[in-house]
């Protein structure tokens, strides 16, 4: 089997859709699953020639100051395009619904092969953030939707995901596929968690609790803090660890410094060292995620994997297979219900890991699992085609996209005609398009870094 995965992140820029794609191509080509080619926007100066699995880097577009750190592929790309055309995939797997998926609907026409799409992030806030102009952002998600409509198969990482993407317009079906975590399944060595934690203050006995993820208030950063404010005023001793850093740091550390005590907060920043994390998530009691933003919660996953049980939203896609006070705890999205929560179990160190153990024992799923799940569905979709129980969806195509298309296959066809200087001729004819592309490219980059 030749496997395909695009998406609009990949090393240098690390964020979660990244790193699915790196699980995904590592454990597809090292365990002779598949051959694996990942097509992504280059970056200048960065290195695709190391990975066990063929990266092509494709023409991209500088949008750092829309979206910080990410840059815009261009879909039209006609020597990549020729390239992965080459490559002849079984099946091709987008994880991203702009520059990734356009491209994998070119490479489809040529290549006929199946088109998956993994849907992981709420888009529509992402737009809501980014475009101000209410009919600008009904345009984009409709873009979006689209784009996604024409894919053969849609997979998403939660049921949450797929009532989120169905709020969006989306009427097809979806399947639910969800991720894995890279963390081995135990708690690290004592004396490592030793060795990553020694120079902070975290005595013995007095509770520890975690969150790891991007600053950013939408993770449920002030609900914490408020909640930890009146915990501190009940005169109750902890310590909160924020691992990861991000736009709101600032205000966030403003406000700690506010609310509580010097020697009860600590921000460390980012933290990429997995090991790092993995003793971080084993010295914490509990972790704390009230987030309704994210799609599938890898976080509260990871924290599982090393008998760590979190405190989530009732009903968030987070809190899809926890059970309240078996293995997590379950809130509603208010500050006073998280301090209710932490009053009553913070006490009971015991309780935590007990409950910590069951989430490691009924809610982990590893990325070996994840993976080789994805792949036998990939075998079922591919003999669907061959059966002719799949009929590729080359149809789902109108107004500027079907124009992009047969601009794309004219200019294939110029290009392995005439070569390098046929393609430059057609590049002045991609300009007009292209200014607007990237400027509305940014706003769907998934920005889920850790």
């Amino acid at each position: 089997m030749k496997v395909t995965l695009l998406n609009d992140s990949f090393p240098p820029v690390i964020d979660g859709v990244a790193n699915v794609v790196m699980n995904y191509a590592k454990i597809l080509q090292e365990e002779k699953l598949a051959d694996v080619m990942v097509a992504t926007p280059a970056y200048p100066g960065a290195e695709y020639h190391s990975y066990p699995y063929w990266v092509v880097p494709y023409q991209s577009f500088d949008t750092t100051k829309i979206v910080k750190g990410y840059r815009a592929g261009n879909p039209l790309d006609i020597k990549e395009i020729v390239t992965m055309k080459e490559f002849a995939p079984d099946i091709i797997h987008s994880h991203c619904p702009v520059s990734s998926t356009l491209l994998a609907r070119t490479l489809r026409f040529y290549t006929d092969a199946p088109l998956v799409f993994t849907y992981h992030t709420k888009f529509d806030i992402d737009i809501a953030k980014a475009v101000k102009s209410k009919l600008l952002q009904k345009e984009a998600i409709h873009a979006l939707v689209s784009n996604i409509e024409a894919c053969d198969e849609v997979w998403v990482v939660s049921r949450g995901a797929g009532e989120n993407l169905r709020s969006l317009g989306y009427t097809g079906e979806y399947r639910v596929v969800s991720n894995g975590v890279d963390f081995a399944k135990g708690r690290i060595a004592p004396e490592k968690v030793a060795k990553v934690t020694d120079g902070y203050d975290l005595p013995e006995g007095i509770p520890v609790f975690l969150f790891v993820g991007r600053i950013v208030k939408y993770k449920g950063l002030p609900l914490i803090l408020d909640a930890l404010a009146k915990l501190s005023q009940d005169g109750v001793d902890f310590r909160v660890v924020f691992v990861g850093s991000g736009p709101d740091e600032k205000e966030m550390k403003e406000k700690a410094a506010r609310l509580l005590k010097p020697e009860q907060y600590i921000f460390t920043g980012a933290v990429y060292d997995r090991e790092q994390l993995r003793a971080w998530n084993t010295r914490a009691d509990l972790f704390l995620f009230p987030s309704t933003y994210d799609t599938n919660g890898i976080v509260v996953r990871e924290a599982a994997a090393c008998g760590l049980a979190s405190v989530l939203i009732g009903g968030s896609c987070a809190a899809e297979g926890i059970t309240d006070d078996r293995n997590g705890f379950l809130i509603e999205e208010t500050p006073d219900a998280m301090y209710r929560l932490l009053k009553r179990v913070g006490s009971d160190l015991a309780h935590l890991y007990d409950v910590g153990e069951h989430a490691m024992n009924e809610i982990y799923i590893s990325w070996e699992d994840s993976v080789h799940s994805a792949y036998e569905r990939y075998g079922e979709i591919i003999e669907a085609k061959k059966s002719g129980k799949l009929v590729l969806r080359h149809n789902v195509i109108s107004g500027s996209m079907k124009n992009m298309q047969e601009k794309v296959q004219d200019s294939i066809k110029a290009t392995e005609e005439f070569g390098e200087e046929c393609r430059e001729s057609f590049r002045k004819e991609y300009e007009e398009f292209l200014k607007e592309y990237d400027k509305i490219a940014g706003i769907f980059h998934h920005h889920e870094g850790r």
